[in-house]
């Protein structure tokens, strides 16, 4: 690495650092519950003694997340492969980038006004978003495979299908297929939030147990959750999807509730209060000022203090938790049970983790702060930890700290650096959707207007917090660029 890229990395480092902890001046992180020690004790004999008291139900809900995650991600898959052919065009770009801006649970508030509680309600709310993230992903995995393959073969024409065939798929197949494959880990854990709105998936029944205090109940669920997931790995297997995708489908029809004078209504409802109004213009700058006063502006200035400081806690724990997957520092022993604390904690959505830290530390920031932080921090420390392993030995003899410090940090700090960028763009999105929980985030607002059936006040917001994720997209993207980053680091994951 050159001076000048060097000294390049350690600035914007620093600038974030500071940025967060400056944030952290201003953030609410107050502990209201005087004693939690009593809630904790009672989660930690619940998850010790697991139960189920509805097997039916519990059944029908963990067939319903699986179905909702694997629907979701065929269809998005399929979209997604078509589009990233002309990725291309600014348009397709510009599609998806706004779609994977919208949180899925944003998705599923709007057209569950259209379709009611239905699974065609929480399909859309996954399809949608992931469609726009494969769209990105496979698109820049086919610009930029080795086009020697592709040059070398004069058989077809360059664009015929059977050159994309033979040319190119073969070069990114793998890639494409480790991606949609974490992807679907991803659904699973959406699937579970949107339980959290009233979708019949394992969500709804767990935050009925945790708001209830049973959490023996609650820990069945969550444990059913944490195999599903690591399950994947067993049963993700192409012959298998042959039989379980067409299954799925079959077991959990896409069904809707489907009324036009409503649906009508709600798009009606859609137009801002005074364009369907037609109020003046004095009448509309007052509007739009109160709107912007009372919950744009501070649901842009909390979202973006919470996302700095759970980015920079992020950073802190991925670097700290990187010998935990690292055969530079445990045995393989040891790793197993290291890796096993990340992959736990990635497996377990945000949203749950800060319902959880809600019920111990009571309402403010803090739950969310270390909600994302944990989770963000895992994924990264996980792939810093398996990048550790290509690393050849040491030069030099070295005790761990030393070589944590000086050896392992130092060579792996642009690909933790480009990981942690790459994730911002996601943090902005979980920390404006977790605002439905309370915190006065964007989510906050959107929801509290989807309440009081405002929904032209929610699809601004939701547009303010879409174009606020797509700045700091295009942002981190030209950041990755200026320091000489992968530009797709996460397709490693």
């Amino acid at each position: 690495m050159t001076a000048p890229a060097a000294r390049s990395l350690r600035q914007v480092s620093l600038y974030f650092a500071l940025i967060g902890l400056v944030c952290l001046a201003f953030a609410d992180i107050d502990i209201t519950h005087v004693n939690p020690w009593h809630e904790v004790g009672a989660m930690a004999r619940g998850f010790i003694s697991p139960s189920v008291q509805h097997w039916p139900r519990f059944f029908q809900a963990l067939l319903n997340t699986l179905a909702f995650a694997v629907q979701g991600i065929t269809l998005a898959a399929m979209a997604g492969f078509t589009l990233a052919l002309w990725y291309r065009k600014k348009a397709i770009r510009l599609m998806a980038a706004f779609l994977r801006s919208i949180h899925e649970v944003f998705w599923a508030l709007l057209f569950i006004q259209i379709f009611g509680l239905t699974s065609l309600a929480g399909l859309l709310a996954l399809v949608l978003p992931y469609t726009g993230t494969l769209t990105k992903i496979y698109g820049e995995q086919l610009e930029e495979i080795d086009p020697k393959p592709a040059l070398a073969c004069a058989l077809t024409a360059q664009q015929s299908f059977s050159h994309f065939l033979f040319t190119k798929l073969p070069l990114v197949w793998a890639p494409m297929r480790h991606y949609t494959s974490y992807r679907l880990e991803c659904a699973l854990r959406s699937s579970i939030v949107l339980g959290f709105i009233g979708l019949p998936t394992l969500g709804f029944l767990l935050e009925t147990a945790l708001r209830q205090g049973n959490y023996s109940h609650a820990s069945a669920l969550i444990y059913a959750l944490i195999c599903l997931v690591v399950s994947l790995r067993f049963w993700l297997k192409p012959l298998m999807l042959l039989f379980a995708i067409p299954a799925l489908f079959y077991l959990v029809p896409i069904e809707f509730h489907w009324d036009v004078r409503m649906a009508q209504q709600f798009l009606g409802d859609l137009l801002p209060t005074p364009w369907r109004y037609e109020l003046s213009p004095a009448q509309s700058l007052q509007w739009w000022l109160k709107i912007s006063a009372q919950q744009i502006l501070p649901g842009l200035f909390n979202t973006v203090l919470l996302a700095q400081i759970v980015l920079l806690l992020t950073g802190i724990l991925s670097l700290l938790w990187l010998p935990l997957n690292s055969p530079l520092f445990l045995r393989p022993g040891l790793r197993r049970v290291g890796d096993a604390w990340l992959i736990l904690l990635r497996t377990l959505p945000e949203y749950l983790l800060n319902f959880l830290g809600l019920l111990l530390l009571g309402p403010s920031m803090l739950p969310a702060i270390l909600a994302m932080g944990l989770h963000n921090g895992a994924i990264i420390a996980h792939l810093l930890g398996q990048h550790s392993s290509g690393l050849p030995a040491a030069s030099f003899d070295t005790n761990t700290f030393s070589r944590f410090c000086f050896y392992v940090v130092p060579s792996l700090y642009r690909s933790f650096l480009a990981y942690l960028l790459y994730r911002w763009e996601i943090i902005i999105r979980e920390t404006a959707m977790l605002g439905i929980l309370g915190i006065p985030t964007l989510g906050f607002y959107i929801d509290s207007a989807f309440e009081a059936l405002r929904f032209d006040v929610a699809w601004i917001l939701i547009a303010v917090s879409s174009l606020l994720t797509l700045g700091a997209d295009h942002f981190a993207h030209k950041l990755r660029g200026f320091l000489a980053l992968k530009t797709t680091p996460e397709t490693n994951e």
